[in-house]
């Protein structure tokens, strides 16, 4: 399994954190001078029994959204990114509950929404299955969010996958207003998530 790095990010997390004393609120993902804006994505949210409809990369008034790009059969960034997520949701409690994840299936051959929403619902309750069959909409949405993947079959005939290993928090603008790499485990999600939250509730 091959993943997409984002060179810089383990130094921006250090530097985000070094000489910050407790009582300061730092962000340790990726805060861009000029944040995308990925509210022109819509792809089709998918649901078992049910027709499919568009879903566009944007929270909810007043809430948040993780966009995550990804599969199922991934052995290793999927899983530890979606138990980070879901170990801070439990650490920042209730008012988590603004928060929404978009899983984006960078495999939907393999990746139906009856494998995909069992799959997500092991990890958080509110999730939306996003999954297209048409490779040029997918490519479309991930230059937006200067993501990339692949899927590839081997002269041994195994199917490789590479998907940038980002989460892409984007709040009710389609403003994405964080990026969290690989790496920052649970406490990187707690602490940015919280501090985001805590500035929607103060309106801010």
């Amino acid at each position: 399994m091959k993943f997409i790095r984002m060179v810089g990010f383990a130094s921006a997390v250090a530097l985000a954190t070094a000489g910050c004393g407790a009582d300061q609120q730092v962000l340790v993902g990726l805060v861009r001078d000029n944040p995308l804006n990925v509210a022109v994505v819509t792809l089709p949210e998918e649901f078992i029994g049910a027709a499919s409809a568009p879903f566009t990369m944007r929270a909810k008034p007043d809430e948040l959204l993780v966009v995550y790009f990804g599969y199922t059969m991934c052995p290793d960034l999927c899983p530890t990114t979606l138990a980070d997520l879901r170990s801070a949701f439990k650490r920042i409690g209730p008012t988590s509950d603004i928060v929404d994840l978009a899983f984006v299936t960078v495999d939907p051959l393999r990746d139906t929404v009856d494998r995909l929403a069992p799959y997500l619902s092991s990890y958080v309750d509110r999730f939306h299955v996003i999954r297209t069959t048409d490779m040029v909409e997918l490519k479309t949405a991930e230059e937006e969010f200067l993501a990339n993947s692949s899927v590839t079959t081997n002269a041994l005939g195994v199917i490789e996958v590479t998907h940038t290993a980002l989460a892409y928090i984007v709040d009710d603008m389609g403003t994405v207003i964080d990026e969290l790499p690989f790496g920052v485990g649970a406490d990187g999600f707690t602490n940015d998530l919280q501090i985001l939250i805590n500035n929607i509730n103060k309106g801010e």
